[in-house]
């Protein structure tokens, strides 16, 4: 596997290669991110994965610094799974100079959910993800269906400026217990992670009701949101929101959608001590 920082490095080694397969992350890898590189692998040649900290996507109060970096174990790691280029660019490299031209998703989709309580996030994701997307050119590339709303904004975004890269989903991996894997699971004390499945239980309690929903309405999908929300809290997290949502636009359904029977999906964001982990469950 070839490790590279520069720009035009990068672009020297990929030159001619017009299906490389590229899974972008942030390290601290795990085998949710695994699972990414082997979908790429199926959809593309050569593999190229990065590990970069986005600065732009961290608010003023989040974990930027404390942000785990396991850089010699990840390299192991994507040895293994046959990645052919490692693009693990410092910030000079990426950001030479400040980064004043940025992506600004739609308010509608940018500014609900998880865009609501961390401001500006969105913006981060996009401008370095088609940052990258321009120093890569990759013909696919594979993110994880854990970021729900992230894995929506960036198919979109790359259908409105006509990118030539295909945007392909991985399933959301799972502990035994049914914790989604994610990076700041680590973060978690014994306690919090014994207590962290609950929140997947909160989603598969709202989506098992709402499959055994006779009639569908406004009115009981917010009661469900309600219960969820205090069945978290009385447990001692501090839930951000949770919401059930149309598939297609993470818009709220209405009852015309409901009676056409739309997709839903149901998503979460909540606390437990100091660790904010995200979740999500398709209907």
């Amino acid at each position: 596997m070839k490790i590279i920082s520069d720009i035009q490095e990068l672009r020297d080694h990929l030159r001619g290669q017009n299906r490389a397969s590229f899974v972008p992350t942030m390290g601290n890898l795990h085998e949710g991110h695994l699972s990414l590189m082997r979908i790429a692998r199926q959809h593309g040649d050569p593999v190229v994965a990065s590990i970069f900290v986005n600065r732009l996507q961290f608010g003023p109060n989040e974990d930027f610094d404390s942000y785990p970096r396991t850089m010699q174990a990840d390299i192991k790691k994507l040895e293994k799974e046959g990645v052919y280029i490692l693009f693990a660019p410092t910030e000079n490299d990426l950001y030479p100079q400040p980064q004043e031209y940025r992506v600004d998703p739609p308010e509608q989709l940018g500014d609900i959910l998880e865009g609501k309580f961390r401001p500006g996030f969105f913006n981060g994701v996009c401008t370095v993800v088609l940052k990258l997307f321009s120093c890569v050119q990759p013909k696919v590339a594979v993110f994880g269906k854990k970021d729900y709303q992230q894995f929506m904004i960036l198919r979109q975004m790359v259908r409105q400026f006509a990118l030539p890269v295909e945007i392909l989903p991985g399933e959301t991996i799972r502990a035994e217990d049914g914790l989604a894997l994610s990076s700041r699971n680590g973060y978690l004390s014994i306690e919090e992670r014994t207590e962290a499945p609950n929140l997947l239980k909160a989603l598969q309690d709202i989506r098992n009701k709402v499959i055994e929903l006779q009639e569908r309405n406004i009115n009981t999908l917010t009661s469900l949101e309600q219960a969820a929300m205090k069945f978290l809290s009385e447990r001692g997290w501090n839930p951000d929101y949770i919401a059930i949502r149309l598939q297609r636009n993470l818009a709220p359904p209405t009852n015309a959608n409901l009676e056409a029977n739309e997709p839903l999906v149901v998503l979460t964001a909540a606390k437990i001590g100091k660790t904010r982990l995200i979740d999500n469950l398709e209907i």
